[in-house]
């Protein structure tokens, strides 16, 4: 992708010429203290092997991140960061990072079990799932523990909606979509019509947006769409699953004419959880209302006497693709804490070894005692 499609702005050091890229009163508060050092504030646009592009007052900076590249995966700068940038120089160095007000993370696909930043300072997280293939309710469970974990607002958008000409069943579609997404806005677009394009953009006209999704999904289309020019590189999806090749293989990040930036990643293989225990929490908020009226409070939602939980699910009032969902993304994210965090590890060690005991002590009573 090339950066001419980037606004042009005007040579001048102030930061206020940032204004596009979502600078305000708060980040300049922040920055302070790095103008003191003569240091130029800028938005990262794209990071890659070392160096990151940064949109400063003054326009592209291409900035050595050797300075803020730490251990901590978590650590390293992002496309979305604010950046502190020497004014001179070369190369020019990022000396720092401002605070993120939020970060949208998820776990690798290593066997390191380690955390990966895709986005900072995001505000919305829009999450796109194609309608040309069978919907994966629990892909999109994944996405959206992810994205309230952030601390972005996420936003569900089904798109290549023209593919699903029959309004009933386009209805349908949307309505087990916003079953799975409680409290969080479900959108239908498309790129062929128009359809949806102009309200998605009302919504992402404020603050910054990271688009998100697996391959094939329409991103790409989509972040067109939004800038209103063949920006991103576009291919077709595979007939027969409905999957496309990485279109996009950085995150960047652009300002949108309508107001707005946008973060357009490429598609995710894999969405690993990482410490969004609050996130699925979030996802599965009529489970937690439910377990809220439990007679235990440490209720497993497994046999208990007085479970709320199991009781509506035997009403039928909670599905059980819902709680077998909820079950399974719990598990995952303990399994992913309990890697980085030794007393969790001893927790469930501890957990496991009384549950074994119990398990063996019923056993032996169904005998009769015998072993």
């Amino acid at each position: 992708m090339s950066f001419s499609a980037l606004p042009s702005l005007p040579h001048t050091s102030l930061p206020h010429a940032l204004a596009p890229f979502g600078w305000d009163e708060a980040w300049e508060a922040e920055f302070a203290p790095y103008a003191e050092q003569g240091l130029l504030p800028g938005r990262v646009v794209r990071v890659d092997r070392g160096q990151c592009d940064v949109m400063t007052a003054d326009g592209i900076v291409r900035a050595d991140t050797a300075f803020v590249t730490p251990h901590d995966p978590l650590r390293v700068i992002c496309t979305g960061d604010w950046a502190a940038v020497e004014a001179a120089g070369h190369p020019r160095y990022v000396k720092a990072y401002l605070p993120r007000r939020t970060a949208f993370v998820r776990s690798t696909s290593s066997q390191r079990s380690e955390g990966q930043i895709l986005a900072a300072n995001v505000d919305h997280a829009i999450i796109a799932v194609s309608l040309a293939v069978e919907l994966d309710l629990g892909r999109i469970e994944r996405f959206l523990a992810l994205a309230w974990e952030s601390g972005a607002q996420p936003l569900v958008v089904l798109t290549k909606a023209d593919l699903v000409p029959d309004p009933a069943t386009l209805g349908h579609l949307v309505q087990d979509v916003e079953a799975t997404a409680p409290g969080v806005q479900v959108l239908t677009v498309s790129s062929v019509t128009g359809e949806g394009t102009d309200v998605l953009a009302a919504i992402v006209g404020d603050g910054t947006s990271v688009l998100l999704g697996i391959s094939g999904a329409g991103k790409s289309t989509l972040a067109n769409a939004l800038l209103g020019a063949e920006v991103m590189e576009v291919q077709a999806a595979r007939e027969v699953d409905g999957k496309g090749r990485h279109t996009t293989t950085t995150r960047n990040l652009l300002a949108l004419p309508g107001g707005g930036v946008l973060i357009d990643t490429p598609g995710l293989r894999g969405v690993g959880l990482w410490d969004a225990e609050t996130g699925v929490g979030q996802v599965f908020s009529e489970i937690e209302e439910y377990a809220e009226q439990c007679r235990f409070h440490d209720c497993a939602h497994e046999a208990e006497p007085g479970c709320a939980v199991l009781a509506a699910l035997e009403s039928g009032e909670l599905p059980d693709r819902r709680l077998e969902s909820y079950r399974k993304l719990l598990r995952e994210n303990q399994r992913i804490v309990a890697k980085t965090d030794a007393r969790l590890r001893s927790e469930i060690r501890r957990d496991w070894r009384l549950k074994s005991a119990e398990g063996r002590a019923n056993h032996t009573a169904k005998r009769g005692g015998r072993i």
